[in-house]
């Protein structure tokens, strides 16, 4: 029994749930100015394919709109962002790996550098307990748009799973991690089984180097 950990985006579905989270709300006119809001979308987007994302300045804008709703209001909304932006790239192959790992009797962990809000419902859609990542601040029932914690994102990525595994009685022998991003080379140099997922063009270079296996779950 191994410890399988998976990236979310653009490895377990064929997207960035953050980025769509902002078109969804652009659509659903949730968004005064759009035209303003999309362009600092897809300049975060861009800043994280680069590798460099300030992840704080990120979680200002993206969790801004967290605070102006309730709970409730946006369970709603995910709920009809899950049918809408979800639904239609979750990927098989990627639920095949995830179910092969369950059979083996493998913990099956995601951990993502976007937020619990958004991306817990997509990880239950894949029948997966375990997730680990960027905790928006709640105060009062509410959340306060501010990051809780460290940032699961790069390096961040390692410093919230090990006291996870300590909680968890779980080690790295034996483990996967399946990612598409270079930016999370930190982690797929840890563990034992290092998987390029959908991998970008730093990701494939590095993979090849090193002998780690490539696929396409696309």
């Amino acid at each position: 029994m191994s410890l399988a950990i998976f990236d979310l985006d653009n490895t377990l579905i064929g997207g960035d749930s953050d980025h769509l989270w902002g078109e969804f709300l652009c659509d659903e006119g949730i968004i005064f100015d759009r035209q303003a809001f999309e362009k600092k979308n897809d300049y975060f987007y861009r800043q994280y394919e680069l590798g460099s994302l300030d992840i704080y300045a990120w979680a200002e804008f993206s969790f801004e709109i967290l605070a102006k709703y309730s709970i409730k209001e946006l369970e709603h909304l995910h709920h009809k962002f899950m049918q809408l932006k979800i639904e239609p790239i979750i990927l098989d192959k990627a639920q095949n790996c995830i179910n092969n790992h369950k059979a083996n009797g493998d913990t099956v962990l995601v951990i993502t550098a976007s937020n619990t809000f958004v991306t817990e419902p997509i990880v239950k859609r894949y029948g997966i307990d375990h997730l680990l990542a960027t905790q928006p601040e709640m105060i009062s029932g509410r959340y306060s748009g501010k990051i809780l914690g460290i940032p699961c994102f790069q390096s961040g990525k390692i410093d919230n799973l090990m006291p996870w595994m300590r909680q968890n009685d779980e080690t790295l022998e034996g483990s996967f991690f399946y990612s598409d991003s270079h930016n999370d080379i930190p982690l797929l140099e840890l563990v034992d089984n290092a998987v390029a997922v959908n991998a970008d063009e730093i990701l494939i270079t590095k993979a090849k180097k090193h002998g780690w296996q490539l696929v396409d779950w696309r």
